[in-house]
């Protein structure tokens, strides 16, 4: 299959492309020897990151503590 790049830097993917990997509106971009990666990205709503803290039992608490543990890095 080919894409044409535009006179924008604009790239079309084929439909066939798309429906073999699912639609997304966001790719990840990487070059690798040469080549052009793109790969999907399932981009979570806020409302799913609650959804999925409320199912965990997290509080606000929890995650403050958390974050406040991972700045601490190799201090603790």
């Amino acid at each position: 299959m080919l894409a044409k790049l535009t006179a924008k830097n604009q790239l079309t993917l084929p439909k066939a492309v798309t429906e073999a990997v699912g639609r997304s509106e966001y790719f990840q971009v990487e070059t690798r020897d040469g080549q052009i990666i793109l790969t999907p990205v399932r981009v979570q709503r806020a409302d799913a990151v609650r959804a999925k803290l409320a199912e965990l039992n997290l509080t606000e608490a929890d995650i403050d503590d958390a974050v406040a543990w991972a700045r601490q890095g190799d201090r603790a």
